[in-house]
């Protein structure tokens, strides 16, 4: 790969993608706040749409979760506790088993969605695709684990550390970082910055939104009684009496009423 097309990719890409993600996010909240949701289809098929989501959305937390805790913490806060070595296997072990079970989940997820026809048909094209971009990205970062395996020395896992760190903090020439690397990392990035470029356009744009205030939010239900929905029942019902008096012509204003005159 070119110095050129290696500096496009890692280097200018990346910004397009973020940039992109945020205005294109901020924008579709302010013009298109209806579209601003995950279209579920949890009434189809439930069982698989349970199982898929909740081993999905496990896993692909705990993957993110790594990735953030991983790459963006600074190094004086982990090298004090453990070695790059120990940091790569961590990160082996962990986001291996967290992307198998998102994978897993997905799986079925893609499976429901493409197979049931009533699903299907309610689906959408960047429905189908982004879990699709989402699936390959899980199994690009599985593929990435035997990878690792062979270089153990920690030393891979420090330059794609100071790469993300280079993006995050817009250090410059951070694209050369990349030059020699294994192709299975450079396709993993380039695939999860693409992620970023299109979420605003797809039903990702939900993660802005996760109800997370759920947690602490006190529950509370709403229950009617049978004794008071009979006694406001019984309140409602007309009488003989009230018919009566509906039925009664109103009284004239200022007329008089002359009582019956009855003969001896």
């Amino acid at each position: 790969m070119s110095d050129y097309l290696n500096s496009a990719l890692y280097g200018w890409y990346p910004y397009v993608c973020l940039t992109v993600f945020a205005l294109g996010s901020l924008i579709r909240f302010d013009t298109a706040q209806y579209t601003w949701r995950s279209g579920s289809s949890q009434l189809l098929r439930k069982r698989q749409f349970r199982w898929g989501s909740n081993l999905f959305h496990v896993g692909i937390l705990v993957v993110i979760a790594g990735h953030f805790a991983g790459f963006l913490i600074p190094d004086w806060a982990v090298d004090w506790l453990i070695s790059p070595a120990q940091h790569e296997l961590l990160a082996m072990v962990v986001g291996g088993l967290a992307g198998l079970i998102a994978i897993i989940g997905l799986s079925l997820l893609i499976h429901r969605r493409l197979t049931d026809p009533r699903i299907r048909a309610t689906s959408r094209r960047w429905d189908i695709a982004i879990i699709l971009m989402l699936w390959a990205q899980l199994a690009l970062g599985l593929l990435t684990v035997p990878v690792s395996a062979m270089h153990m020395d920690g030393a891979l896992f420090v330059t794609l550390v100071a790469y993300i760190k280079g993006i995050v903090l817009l250090h410059p020439g951070v694209a050369d970082l990349l030059l020699g690397t294994p192709l299975i990392y450079r396709v993993h990035i380039l695939l999860g910055f693409t992620v970023f470029l299109v979420s605003p356009f797809t039903r990702l744009v939900h993660v802005w939104s996760a109800p997370v205030w759920y947690l602490g939010r006190p529950g509370f239900q709403v229950v009617r009684s049978r004794q008071s929905v009979g006694h406001q029942a019984r309140n409602q019902s007309l009488t003989v009496a009230d018919l009566v008096t509906r039925t009664r012509p109103a009284k004239p204003a200022g007329a008089k009423f002359r009582q019956p005159v009855t003969g001896d």
